[in-house]
């Protein structure tokens, strides 16, 4: 039924230009799309590593300033791509590096700092970014000669990308190296005291996260065609966080289905609802409450009970107790 039900899921994103009316609807299905592998890099970390980050924005955006720059100056977007997928990565590593010194609190603050030094460079080294003004680039890729100036071309694009993300999440998951990350989560000391270098697991780690991140800020780059300090504000970086925490951390349809939350309540529910903030807000308060494990789970969890309730042996077993307790 998993098989299945995934199946259905690969068919019907797969189609989604051919079933929806409007290029808004595609564009928003677009950025669902590249939110969502964003969102499968952080949970790398937040989820199966236990370390939570508030400045992968930080990388996410370093990937789009560095491609648009490349861009911007004439070279060519595999040029472009592959530097900037190399910065990104480099960046990642001196992340790790000064994020690692801490766990906990410790962690979470120092990724925070990181991010706001991103912000700083991005808003203020005006020669290199632009400042507010940004950097805006001309044109799409055309990878094997196909155009993806088209929102339905560039929709294709991006799930063949998201594909790619989501096996190699899945193959990460189910590997040595993503149970020794998840054993860095639960036991570090015992995985210490095993032998395992908890330090250089969680380093590589957080290179892998660090590199889908960056991943997802190529699509944002062309999908906008435009970069700006916005990219890499703390919100941005609390946003990624939250579509992980709402779907659920530690498992790999969680993160897709927080970043579909966020963005439709960002991008289409702000259209009706003048405070969208609010609605969001206390849509995570609700899931926090009554699916603290977040929704992919906690739905999960409700379907087994109700399966367990309906099940025939079980109905049959309460009403025998109920005959028992009524003699």
């Amino acid at each position: 039924m998993k098989r299945v039900a995934l199946a259905a899921a690969l068919v019907v994103l797969a189609t989604v230009p051919l079933w929806v009316s409007g290029t808004f609807y595609v564009n928003i299905a677009s950025q669902i799309l590249l939110y969502a592998i964003f969102a499968l890099g952080v949970n790398v970390l937040a989820g199966y590593a236990g370390l939570v980050s508030l400045g992968h924005a930080g990388l996410f955006g370093i990937a789009a300033y560095t491609g648009g720059k490349i861009l911007a100056n004439g070279h060519g977007h595999v040029t472009g791509d592959a530097a900037a997928l190399a910065v990104t990565v480099v960046a990642a590593a001196v992340f790790a590096v000064l994020a690692l010194r801490g766990t906990g609190l410790g962690f979470v603050m120092i990724t925070v700092a990181l991010g706001q030094i991103v912000w700083g460079v991005a808003y203020r080294w005006i020669s290199l970014t632009n400042g507010d003004n940004g950097i805006s680039i001309t044109g799409r890729p055309s990878p094997f000669g196909l155009s993806l100036a088209s929102p339905r071309s560039f929709y294709w694009a991006t799930f063949v990308v998201f594909l790619v993300a989501i096996l190699s999440m899945a193959i990460f998951v189910e590997s040595p190296f993503g149970a020794s990350v998840r054993g860095t989560r639960d036991q570090p000391r015992r995985m210490n005291a095993l032998g395992y270098h908890v330090w250089m697991i969680r380093f590589v780690a957080f290179l892998f996260s660090g590199f889908w991140s960056g991943v997802a800020g190529l699509l944002y780059l062309y999908y906008n065609q435009f970069v700006s300090p916005q990219a890499v504000a703390l919100t941005a970086s609390a946003e990624a966080l939250l579509m992980v925490i709402s779907g659920g951390t530690g498992t790999l349809l969680g993160p897709i289905v927080g970043a579909a939350l966020v963005v439709v309540i960002k991008n289409v529910a702000s259209a009706y609802i003048e405070r969208w903030n609010f609605v969001l807000g206390a849509i995570f308060v609700v899931i926090v409450v009554f699916m603290p494990e977040g929704l992919v789970p906690g739905v999960a969890r409700v379907a087994r009970r109700v399966r367990v309730v309906f099940r025939p042996d079980t109905r049959v077993a309460i009403a025998a107790t109920g005959e028992e307790s009524g003699r």
